[in-house]
């Protein structure tokens, strides 16, 4: 189906861990996908689909790989996110993958998988470490707004 609609015109960007049997970039087949494998030494492989859906976007995140002993012989589901402030994590977690330039390797039909490196980029960017400090970041700050909440709780006038 991912060729089909690649066919159609609809871009398609792919962050796998590992195999991929899907062909990317073949004239007239799958021309319009791109697929990057990132193998680093966290094992993390969420399931975030997220499509454009002509402007009107959706999040979906699923339970299965896409296997056939997954699909076939288990129940799996896929949910949408609704919250606009988790979709929005979501989609800076995969911006991260999708620019990974020091893990991900490209899927291409000539099976090369070189590390994707960007000429006009000087920065390094793992997309591992970008997560795991983003996060750091997230947490840090709600410590020091629950804090600065707890001390304006203290310093309210109570009554007697």
């Amino acid at each position: 189906k991912l060729y089909v609609a690649s066919q159609a015109g609809v871009h398609i960007q792919i962050i796998v861990r590992g195999v991929c049997c899907l062909i990317p970039g073949h004239k007239k087949i799958s021309e319009n996908i791109q697929a990057i494998s990132i193998v680093d030494r966290y094992l993390e492989h969420e399931r975030i689909f997220i499509f454009h859906n002509d402007g009107a976007e959706e999040i979906y995140l699923s339970s299965a790989d896409w296997m056939h002993r997954n699909l076939s012989f288990r129940i799996e589901t896929t949910f949408p996110v609704f919250q606009e402030e988790l979709k929005q994590v979501i989609k800076d977690v995969v911006a991260f993958q999708l620019n990974d330039n020091v893990k991900a390797r490209i899927i291409n039909g000539s099976q090369t998988n070189e590390y994707k490196k960007d000429a006009n980029v000087d920065l390094a960017l793992r997309s591992q470490v970008e997560t795991y400090y983003y996060f750091k970041q997230k947490a840090d700050q709600e410590a020091k707004d629950l804090k600065k909440e707890r001390a304006l709780k203290l310093s309210e006038p109570k009554e007697i």
